[in-house]
């Protein structure tokens, strides 16, 4: 088993090519590992208040992906590449402030 099926599904069809070769993720898991890590690195220098309006923010951010990959999985409609990376995109700065959000409990609140 390839590693990289336990990050993402790979499917061709759903996958960016470059030059005939694909992508080692689909749109929507680029878009979600892309942002996920240009966020820890933004939010490693800059300073960020996490409210809970802004954690909420993070929460409706996420709400995209989810109802495009549901109404995808439901077969209700089908995606196309560019939205999928779009959503994907939100997803991974919704699904980072989140965790931060987490992460910030834990430490102050548990540990």
């Amino acid at each position: 088993m390839n590693i990289l099926n336990l990050l993402c599904h790979r499917k061709p069809e759903r996958s960016f090519f470059i030059k005939g070769h694909q992508f080692p993720v689909c749109a929507r898991c680029t878009g979600f590992y892309t942002t996920i890590f240009l966020y820890t690195v933004y939010a490693y220098f800059v300073p960020i208040v996490y409210t809970p309006e802004y954690v909420l923010f993070g929460v409706l951010l996420c709400v995209p992906a989810f109802l495009d990959g549901l109404t995808q999985f439901f077969e209700l409609r089908e995606s196309n590449n560019i939205l999928r990376f779009i959503t994907g995109i939100l997803g991974g700065i919704g699904l980072m402030i989140i965790v931060k959000f987490l992460k910030l409990i834990i430490i102050y609140y548990i540990l």
